[in-house]
């Protein structure tokens, strides 16, 4: 039986429909800044007040490096602006930088959740705020800076509480690393306590060892743990040929140093037998430390970082770690004569300025750059500023010389400050936009 066929239906033409383009959405990268933004995640807001904090303290120290070559802003002191200068570069945005690595790397460490943004947000700015307050009342009235620092002192307590949680919290077998941050952490506020007790009494010796006190068991113990954990992991990472060597013995030789320098700091106030005698032991010692620490960059992989520029800088930071050492007992021995040491402040500011300061600029460019979403290069920029720090640490190393040429530190400090400035608000623009990947945090 055959089957009809079908008829065939003509075809009509569809015609298009006329459609709205979708708006185009603006490169997350260009956003505006936005304070809000600063909550998506801890580092955000940790970084953006030690950036504040950076750019005040270091344009203030510069006036009053101009102030004191030029006489023309005769800036009057209610303080020692010696003792304001280091408080605020000890105490002031190194813990706030530190809030906002531990907050976000410390949770990874410890297998824990990271507390909320907003939990942070009161102890921040009581130590952002408070060290303003500080430098303010550094020229107006001791009473008013004793009030800022109160306020700073405050506000690091409970960011310390808020770390020793996490790592209370945390059921990690190996949680040597959070534990030495959140001991140094307790050295370092009873550090500041020690300090507004003793200038309060207008012990200024007292005063200037609690500091001291302060910057070696808090502030170079907290980099000296980072480093342990993460110069190796982040070298491993980029230089395949090379293993994350860090052992724990490797960590009690720098804290044994550390031990060292702070012990040095209290001899004269507690009676230690001092004199030519003190001067040979402790310059040998020192020197021997820097030897080790010197060994240890290289073998960490300094020579193979050098192409890598972000992870240089790494490096090379650390490697004025032993550099101030050698600094220091080579500034001992060749002091033994005049029963001084030759060298002054420089061997301190090998550290601070050289180490410590190296490190911030390497390491807070590196999370800045991975949790916005951006490659983790170090730029032209990031280089060039790099390098001319490394240039104001040589001026203020030579400025602490006796022959050093007059203005030399004024230079110094004017280079830091312009450094920080450019570097500084760079990264801060980063903080109030959302990340350029689009991902979240």
């Amino acid at each position: 039986m055959n089957t009809p066929a079908r008829p065939v239906l003509p075809i009509r033409p569809v015609r298009a429909q006329a459609t709205t383009p979708a708006p185009r959405a603006e490169p997350p990268g260009r956003r505006p800044w936005r304070p809000r933004h600063l909550l998506l995640a801890p580092h955000r807001l940790g970084f953006a007040l030690a950036v504040l904090l950076l750019l005040a303290s270091g344009a203030w120290w510069a006036l009053v490096q101009v102030d004191r070559v030029s006489g023309l802003v005769g800036l009057s002191y209610a303080v020692s602006p010696t003792l304001g200068h280091a408080s605020v570069m000890t105490f002031g945005f190194i813990p706030l930088f530190f809030a906002g690595f531990l907050f976000t790397a410390g949770p990874k460490w410890l297998g824990v959740s990271p507390p909320a943004v907003t939990a942070l947000v009161a102890p921040l700015l009581l130590q952002a705020g408070g060290w303003l307050v500080w430098l303010l009342g550094l020229h107006s009235a001791a009473g008013l800076a004793m009030a800022g620092a109160g306020a700073a002192l405050l506000g690091l307590g409970w960011m310390v509480a808020l770390f020793w949680q996490l790592v209370l919290r945390s059921t990690q077998p190996d949680r040597l690393h959070a534990k030495t941050v959140g001991l140094a952490g307790a050295v370092g506020v009873a550090s500041l306590a020690l300090m507004l007790a003793a200038l309060s009494l207008d012990a200024f010796d007292v005063a200037r060892a609690a500091v001291l006190t302060g910057l070696w068991g808090f502030v170079v113990v907290t980099y000296l743990v980072v480093a342990h954990r993460m110069i190796p992991f982040f070298t491993s990472s980029a230089v395949p040929m090379l293993d994350a060597w860090r052992p724990f013995w490797v960590l009690w030789v720098l804290l044994g140093a550390v031990a060292l320098e702070v012990l040095a700091v209290w001899a004269p106030l507690i009676g230690w037998p001092l004199g030519r005698g003190w001067m040979l032991s402790l310059g040998l010692m020192e020197l021997a430390a820097g030897s080790v620490i010197l060994w240890l960059a290289f073998v960490w992989g300094l020579v193979q970082s050098l192409s890598i520029r972000l992870l240089a800088m790494l490096h090379l930071g650390f490697l004025w770690l032993g550099l101030s050492f050698v600094l220091a007992g080579t500034s001992q021995l060749f002091g033994l004569r005049l029963g001084t040491p030759v060298l002054g402040l420089g061997a301190l500011h090998a550290l601070t300025m050289g180490c410590l300061g190296s490190l911030m600029l390497a390491m807070v460019t590196r999370v800045s750059c991975g949790h916005s979403g951006r490659t983790l290069v170090a730029d032209n920029l990031v280089w060039t500023l790099f390098w001319l720090l490394q240039l104001a640490v040589v001026l203020r190393i030579t400025a602490a010389l006796e022959q050093a040429p007059v203005g030399l530190l004024m230079v110094a400090a004017l280079l830091w400050a312009g450094v920080m400035a450019v570097w500084g608000l760079r990264m801060a623009s980063w903080y109030g936009r959302v990340r350029v990947d689009g991902r979240p945090g």
